[in-house]
């Protein structure tokens, strides 16, 4: 498809248009032109949005969907047209799905699914077979199958020594390994951050302490193996600061945060909202700054939305018993406005690609055109009628948002939403 947009803003601080007006002209997937006030000779479609605002194309790195197995919650074709029309032009799909994605047959099935369309599915293959945390998975198999990295989502591997394996393992093909961290027996039946809020609402809580020893445990395996390591989603000042020491000594580890631990802080939960129900549990108001202070100093590398879509059955029920998750797609982008300067957001939106081995395209003449198109102006809230995707569990709804995404072209094809 060949478009012409008309006074665009380009925010790519690795473009020589930076920060500047233009027009850019689209020509079967290639940028083509980028210049003021450009004649259409070849009667291309023209897109004229006022205050459109072009970067390179976003990407989440951790996306869960539930298709196969779990259809109900989310299929990869509607799934990918939510990320779409949120502004992402690549995901990572997390393993969760039933069965497991963790032999190359299931990367397969996963990557044709996704085949025509605007959004790229990247997937991350299951670290260990049927994410038990028992035995290694095919993990080379996986890899030449076009998985970008290993992990189970949302599971901490107690036995150490697999982990240490793991990353040895990977080396040989330059793998990645992703290691979530969260300590069960310290966890045990806690379901909300431990602290004022929790003993107020009489919610069993997860210390800190959870988190941080598993991410101190899992850099001290990282300097022993060497490799390299991506942490998910941290939650807490003392994560921040010991991925700090560690990147400062060398150490290859990159880490991610999730929108909603951004932007949201446990005292949500004073109606015992199951939509706020995350893991890891929505923390307090001084880790919420010190995560934000992580990522203005680029301690933390990305940002994800960490989109889990959850059927009605699992989310109406009692706080205890409700399943862990948000959707977070649709609301990523005008969420992270409120909180972080636009340049910050559009660089961890797009910095995750560099991590996982993925092809970054700046926006200049003759590179390929993967654009994310946004707004930054529009002040609105987010309601039911802005949820898109097939789970209506967002724990953003209600939320005051700023600047909006639009659309992607990606792939020779132009989504708005």
């Amino acid at each position: 498809m060949n478009l012409l947009l008309r006074n665009t803003t380009i925010i790519d601080p690795k473009s020589s248009f930076h920060n500047q007006t233009v027009d850019v002209i689209i020509e079967n997937g290639i940028i083509n032109k980028i210049g003021k006030s450009l004649p259409n000779e070849n009667h291309l479609e023209e897109i004229n949005i006022d205050g459109l605002h072009v970067s390179q194309g976003w990407f989440d790195s951790s996306v869960s969907l539930g298709e196969p197995g779990f259809e109900d919650r989310e299929t990869i074709a509607n799934g990918l047209n939510v990320a779409a029309k949120s502004g992402f032009t690549g995901i990572a799909l997390q393993p969760n799905s039933f069965p497991i994605i963790d032999n190359q047959s299931q990367i397969h099935f996963v990557k044709q699914k996704a085949a025509n369309s605007a959004t790229d599915l990247f997937p991350i293959g299951a670290l260990t077979k049927n994410s038990e945390g028992k035995d290694l998975a095919e993990l080379f198999d996986m890899k030449n199958a076009g998985a970008v990295a290993f992990g189970d989502y949302g599971k901490s591997l107690s036995n150490a020594n697999l982990l240490k394996i793991g990353l040895q393992y990977v080396q040989d093909f330059d793998g990645l390994v992703i290691a979530f961290s969260q300590d069960e027996n310290i966890k045990g039946h806690g379901v909300a951050n431990e602290g004022i809020v929790s003993t107020r609402l009489g919610l069993k809580g997860i210390p800190n302490l959870a988190e941080e020893l598993i991410v101190a445990r899992n850099l001290f395996l990282l300097e022993y193996t060497g490799g390299k390591l991506h942490i998910p989603t941290i939650s807490t000042a003392k994560s921040v600061e010991l991925i700090k020491e560690a990147k400062a000594k060398g150490l290859n580890v990159t880490c991610s945060v999730s929108v909603h631990h951004l932007v949201l802080t446990d005292e949500k939960l004073e109606e015992f909202d199951t939509r706020y129900k995350v893991a890891p549990p929505l923390r307090n108001e001084v880790d919420r700054q010190a995560l934000l202070k992580g990522i203005l100093d680029n301690t933390i590398d990305c940002i994800t939305s960490d989109h889990n879509p959850m059927d009605i059955e699992h989310k109406k029920m009692e706080f205890d018993l409700a399943k862990n998750g948000t959707i977070g797609l649709e609301s990523a982008f005008g969420s992270l406005l409120t909180v972080l300067p636009l340049e910050k957001v559009i660089e961890k939106l797009t910095s995750a690609k560099t991590i996982f081995g993925i092809e970054n395209q700046p926006i200049e003449e003759n590179s390929k055109a993967n654009l994310s198109f946004f707004t930054t102006n529009n002040d609105w809230t987010f309601s039911k009628e802005n949820i898109l995707s097939k789970s209506k569990n967002s724990a953003f709804l209600g939320q005051k948002m700023k600047g909006k995404a639009i659309g992607i072209y990606n792939n020779q094809k132009l989504v708005l939403s």
